[in-house]
C-alpha cells in the first residue's frame, strides 16, 4: 500500500470513534408530572415535601420562573405540548373521554414531537399517562410516532395507582397482584373512619409508577447506544392518594394535623386516613423515580449526551380536603388553581439540564410555553428534517444556552371548560376572561380583566378600566388566535 495512503487509513481507523462520538444526537427526557404546583418542588420554594432529586436537577441544570402548561387540565395541556400548537389552534382543547377507555383521539394528520425524533433516527418511549386516544385509534401513542409505550391509555384508568392492568404497546398487560383498587370509592357503610384499617382495603401491592419506572430504565439500557427520547409523563401527583407505606413512613413521623379524607360528601377519590401525608409522599416518590432515570443515565456515562427536561401538565388540584394546597403553600401567592388560566393553574415549573450547554444553576424569566418544544427541540438536536408542519412555538435555544431573553410574541391560551376561559400575556401585560360560556343577567361573557404581572403576579388589582388601549390590543389577539372547535366551541367566540 501507498505510504501517504496507508498513513491516511490509519489515521481515519483512530479518530473514527472520535468522529462518531462527536456526530452522535443528543438523547432527550421530557419529564412531564401531573397536576403538580408551582411551588411544590423545594428549587421552587416547598418546604415540607422532599424532593432532593429534582432540586439536584435544578442545582446543575436552568429553572424557569416564568413556564406556562399548554392548557389548565391533563388532555389539552399533552396536545400543546405533543403537537406544538397553542389551545386556539390544537385539536384537542378540553378533557373528553371515549367509552370504554381512553379520550378523543388526536389525527393521524397531526405531527407530533414523537414523530419528528423518529424521522431523526431516534428511538422513542412513553411511558406513563398517555390521554390523547383510545388503545387502537388514530391518537394511540403507537400511531404516533412511538416505538415503545407502557403505562396507561385513559386518564380514568389512571385515577387508580393499584389497576389491575395496564397497556404494554397494544397489548393488555395484567397487574396480577393487584386486585384493582378504584380510583373513585367510599369507605365500607359501618365502618369507623377514625380508625386507620378501615383504609386498608385503597392499598394494593403493584404501585403502577414504580412499574412504569422500571420499564423506561429498561428502554435506556436497551437503547443506550443509540440516541433515544424518553417521554415520560408521571402520574404523580394526580389524586387519588395512593402511595406505598414505605413511603408514607417518614411524613407519618412529622405528626402534622392530619385529619383523614373520608370521602363523606360523596365526591371525589378514594378516601384516605393521613391526606397531607400521602400527598407529600406521592410527590417524594415521583422524585425518586426522576433520581433512577437521571443516575442510570450517570452510570451509563451518558449524562453529557443527555437533555433532561421537567415540568407539569398544569398546576395543584383544586380538591382541597385530598390536596391541602394552603398548608403546602402549592402555588405561592399565585391566584388559581388546576382548572383555572389564573397564574396557579397554569405557571407550573420548568427545569432544564444539559451538561456543557445549559449553565448549571442558572435561572430564566424567559416566558415559556409547551408549545416551544416541538421548534426547540427540533433544533437543539439539529434535525436534519425540516418542521414544516403549522406550529405556534418560540425556540428556546438562546435562552437555554445561556443568551440574552429573545422577545417571544404574545402566548395565548383558550379552554373551554371549567366555564370557558381566554388568556393573553403581553410584555407586562396579561389579559383574561372568565365564565364566557355561563349565562346571567349583570355576566358580560366577553369582559376582560386585566393585570400587570411585573407588579401583581396574584392578579389582584384589574386594571382594565385605567388601559383600555392595552385592553383593545388583547382583545384582538384573542379574536384572532381562536380558530373554532368542532368538539370544543366557546358558543359566544364561535
Amino acid at each position: 500500500m501507498n505510504k501517504k495512503y496507508s498513513f491516511s487509513f490509519i489515521l481515519f481507523i483512530t479518530l473514527f470513534p472520535i468522529f462518531c462520538l462527536e456526530a452522535r444526537k443528543p438523547n432527550v427526557i421530557f419529564i412531564l408530572a401531573d397536576d403538580l404546583g408551582y411551588r411544590e418542588l423545594g428549587s421552587y420554594g416547598q418546604k415540607k415535601i422532599r424532593t432532593p432529586h429534582l432540586d439536584k436537577l435544578a442545582e446543575e441544570g436552568m429553572r424557569f420562573t416564568q413556564n406556562y402548561s399548554g392548557n389548565a387540565v391533563c388532555a389539552p395541556s399533552r396536545c400543546v405540548l405533543m403537537t406544538g400548537k397553542h389551545p386556539g389552534h390544537a385539536f384537542i382543547r378540553n378533557n373528553g373521554e371515549i367509552k370504554p377507555e381512553g379520550q378523543r383521539p388526536i389525527p393521524l394528520n397531526e405531527l407530533t414531537m414523537a414523530e419528528i425524533f423518529k424521522k431523526e433516527g431516534y428511538a422513542t418511549g412513553a411511558f406513563g399517562k398517555w390521554g390523547l386516544g383510545s388503545p387502537g385509534t388514530e391518537g394511540d401513542p403507537m400511531n404516533q410516532g412511538f416505538d415503545r409505550f407502557y403505562g396507561y391509555n385513559c386518564q380514568r384508568h389512571a385515577h387508580s395507582y393499584y389497576p389491575d392492568y395496564l397497556w404494554s404497546d397494544r397489548d393488555r398487560v395484567p397487574l396480577k397482584n393487584n386486585p384493582p383498587v378504584p380510583g373513585h370509592a367510599s369507605l365500607v357503610k359501618g365502618t369507623d373512619p377514625e380508625d386507620p384499617k378501615s383504609y386498608e382495603i385503597f392499598k394494593g401491592k403493584d404501585y403502577a409508577s414504580d412499574r412504569i419506572n422500571e420499564q423506561a430504565l429498561k428502554f435506556i439500557k436497551k437503547n443506550k447506544d443509540k440516541p433515544f427520547f424518553l417521554y415520560y409523563p408521571t402520574l404523580i401527583p394526580h389524586v387519588a392518594l395512593h402511595v406505598p407505606d414505605d413511603e408514607l413512613k417518614p411524613y407519618l413521623k412529622l405528626n402534622w394535623n392530619d385529619p383523614p379524607f373520608t370521602r363523606s360528601q360523596g365526591y371525589g377519590y378514594t378516601p384516605h386516613f393521613t391526606p397531607r401525608a400521602a400527598y407529600a409522599a406521592m410527590i417524594t416518590r415521583m422524585d425518586r423515580n426522576v433520581g433512577n432515570l437521571v443516575n442510570l443515565i450517570k452510570r451509563l456515562g451518558l449524562t453529557e449526551d443527555t437533555i433532561v427536561i421537567f415540568t407539569s401538565d398544569n398546576g395543584t388540584s383544586h380538591l382541597k380536603l385530598e390536596v391541602d394546597y394552603d398548608f403546602f403553600n402549592s402555588v405561592g401567592n399565585l391566584r388559581g388553581l388546576k382548572g383555572s388560566l389564573y397564574e396557579g393553574g397554569i405557571r407550573v415549573p420548568l427545569i432544564a439540564k444539559w451538561p456543557g450547554k445549559i449553565k448549571p444553576g442558572s435561572v430564566s424569566d424567559q416566558r415559556t410555553g409547551f408549545e416551544d418544544w416541538m421548534v426547540t427541540l427540533h433544533d437543539l438536536i439539529d434535525a436534519k428534517t425540516p418542521l414544516v408542519a403549522e406550529h405556534d412555538g418560540h425556540n428556546l435555544k438562546p435562552s437555554l444556552l445561556g443568551k440574552a431573553n429573545s422577545k417571544r410574541p404574545p402566548l395565548y391560551r383558550e379552554f373551554s371548560g371549567y366555564g370557558g376561559q381566554q388568556a393573553v400575556w403581553m410584555g407586562k401585560w396579561k389579559g383574561i376572561r372568565q365564565k364566557m360560556i355561563r349565562k346571567g343577567k349583570n355576566h358580560d361573557p366577553l369582559k376582560i380583566e386585566l393585570f400587570d404581572l411585573s407588579k401583581d403576579e396574584s392578579e389582584s388589582e384589574d386594571l382594565a378600566a385605567k388601559h383600555p388601549n392595552v385592553v383593545q390590543q388583547i382583545k384582538e389577539i384573542m379574536e384572532k388566535e381562536h380558530t373554532p372547535s368542532r368538539y370544543f366551541p366557546i358558543k359566544v367566540i364561535d
